[in-house]
């Protein structure tokens, strides 16, 4: 009897015991999920920085999008690269605005291009960044083609200019070309081209597009344009403002360069062509997550069947947006084939382009994300390219969104993501 009372004491501590220990085994798993990385924005065409027009945000207009994420624990860092410049320089010139140092192109590059090796010097916001301590990348239109050509510079380096560096071994080389880092977590991005936008495929379009970028903004924040503080960081092609000079001088200036005409240059990287160019160049590695976000604000004409804008619709992006509904290419020899699976559009980038890269691993996002794969979310109706920041309320009929909800969501899945 006494031998059966033992053992029943014995057992009944060791259930005890058992189920004492799940809720603190659980609870460490769940501290355990997850990741703290911190969260870097990148801006696309036309963008700018923290400090220029008086203040108004890139991301979030009159709200601060940054600011709402450091309040909610994620910390988050906002770049400034060229807002004209192409992907590779905005990407290296990336590289050192988070780590730190003198931008360097690349001996190779500046010579092929005809543009200075060197850049500015930055202080790097997250000096510690390394394979240790990784990053989430969010990029807005072109700002996503940006963090991707990153990713890959990171990864596999520049061979071009590994091979200029043998010939050359006096020459030094940057270690971001050396390649074989695994610093990047994630990659979002907004309202991207990943295969180009037919608006781009004329270059005086997109030029024209972000004067007037930069002409509606001024005009919503009531900044005169001859006291205008913007910068288009184009140092390395030898375009600087002068002291004095008012904005006026200095867009003509802009405007007016020989830059346009280089493939070293957003308007090309932007143009189908330029895009298909990139998608050769450019993979999407295994062991990053990849996730997309797409609007739309077109609407299908009963009339015609193409696409026109939507009461949804900027002003500022009517025009492009009908262009866009109702372009089309037939001859190869013109640059990719264009059908009316492009018509449908956020006002400057086709919905089809948006995705994810032609010909690069894909899927519906479902709640699982998969590394090495675009996880594309479903399509934001009555969003358009400029809603996604939060920027630009031209008429009642498009208010300004409270984009605080969109990036509270983005915050949370990558730092949901495993380390």
């Amino acid at each position: 009897m006494k031998s059966k009372v033992t053992n029943l004491i014995l057992v009944t501590g060791l259930i005890i015991s058992f189920f004492a220990f799940l809720p603190q085994t659980k609870a460490s798993a769940a501290e355990n999920q997850g990741n703290d990385y911190p969260i870097v924005l990148v801006h696309g065409l036309g963008g700018w920085g923290e400090g220029e027009f008086l203040g108004y945000n890139y991301w979030g207009g009159l709200k601060d999008v940054p600011e709402y994420l450091e309040s909610m624990g994620h910390q988050t860092f906002v770049a400034s690269v060229s807002p004209v410049a192409s992907n590779y320089d905005r990407s290296v010139e990336l590289y050192y605005y988070i780590k730190g140092g003198t931008v360097d192109y690349g001996a190779s590059h500046a010579k092929q291009h005809g543009h200075s090796r060197y850049g500015r010097t930055y202080e790097g916001v997250y000096p510690e960044w390394d394979a240790d301590h990784p990053v989430h990348l969010v990029g807005h239109s072109m700002g996503g083609l940006t963090t991707r050509s990153l990713v890959d510079l990171l990864e596999d380096g520049s061979a071009e200019e590994r091979d200029y560096h043998q010939v050359h071994p006096n020459e030094s080389m940057s270690s971001l070309f050396e390649g074989n880092k695994s610093w990047v977590h994630s990659v979002s991005s907004i309202a991207t081209p990943h295969n180009g936008t037919t608006y781009a495929d004329d270059e005086n379009r997109i030029i024209s597009f972000v004067k007037d970028l930069i002409i509606n903004v001024a005009s919503v924040t009531g900044i005169s344009q001859e006291n205008l503080v913007y910068d288009f960081k184009l140092d390395h092609w030898g375009i600087r403002r002068e002291p004095r000079e008012s904005f006026k001088s200095y867009l003509s200036k802009v405007i007016n360069s020989k830059i346009w005409e280089s493939t070293d240059i957003s308007a090309y990287d932007l143009s189908t062509p330029g895009a298909a160019v990139l998608n050769q160049k450019v993979e999407t590695k295994s062991d990053v997550y990849y996730f997309s976000y797409t609007g739309q604000t077109s609407k299908k004409s009963i009339l015609t069947g193409q696409h026109i804008p939507s009461a949804y619709t900027h002003l500022f992006l009517h025009q492009p947006t009908s262009f866009l509904g109702k372009f089309s290419r037939t001859n190869p020899q013109d640059g990719p084939i264009i059908d009316k699976s492009w018509w449908p559009n956020d006002g400057l980038v086709s919905t089809v382009s948006s995705f994810s890269p032609f010909g690069q691993p894909a899927k519906a996002y479902n709640g699982v994300a998969e590394k090495g794969k675009w996880n594309y979310y479903p399509i934001m109706s009555n969003w358009d390219h400029i809603d996604f920041i939060g920027i630009l309320s031209l008429s009642s009929k498009t208010p300004a969104f409270n984009v605080y909800p969109l990036y509270k969501d983005i915050a949370e899945n990558v730092h949901s993501l495993d380390e």
